[in-house]
């Protein structure tokens, strides 16, 4: 489905502009926010919670898919680092002594043992605190902005479509 289509399928939704707008506008919060993995579930629940339509939620959830995740992620984690003044986010990594087995192992090692999960979080907290705020700055004026450019658009296609009737 072409984002034409999403967009007049949202906009043809038996409901007011500021509920369509504002169960999009939560959609684009979850779905850019940094809980991976939870978003349709959160976001459903935000719009169960909150009586908004679940479809028009998915589809401002969908906003962040595979074409976009890696661009709105890297420019979450930029902005992040630049707003906390972080200078390096990522580790120094040694990549020519990387083999599959040693991934393999430091794999298992993070599960045998909790003080490597633990060292390993502690070694990429300034990449997660850069990522978390960055993510939330984002998802939030993303959800401000889609809400109005939603709103006014289903405001304008009732006009088209009540001039037409």
């Amino acid at each position: 489905m072409a984002f034409r289509d999403k967009l007049k399928a949202i906009l043809q939704i038996n409901d007011t502009p500021h509920r369509i707008a504002l169960a999009f506008a939560f959609g684009v919060f979850m779905g850019i926010s940094p809980f991976l993995g939870f978003h349709y579930i959160c976001g459903i629940l935000l719009a169960r919670l909150f009586r908004l339509n679940r479809l028009v939620t998915i589809i401002g959830i969908s906003v962040n898919n595979p074409w976009t995740i890696f661009p709105i992620s890297s420019f979450s984690v930029w902005l992040g680092a630049k707003l906390l003044n972080i200078k390096q986010v990522i580790p120094e990594v040694d990549w020519h002594g990387i083999t599959l087995m040693k991934v393999i192992g430091w794999l298992k090692s993070l599960i045998a043992e909790p003080k490597n999960f633990i060292d390993m979080v502690i070694t990429l907290w300034p990449l997660i605190k850069a990522f978390f705020v960055g993510s939330f700055v984002v998802c939030s004026l993303s959800a401000i902005l889609s809400y109005f450019i939603i709103y006014k658009a289903a405001i304008k296609y009732r006009k088209i479509k009540h001039h037409d009737e």
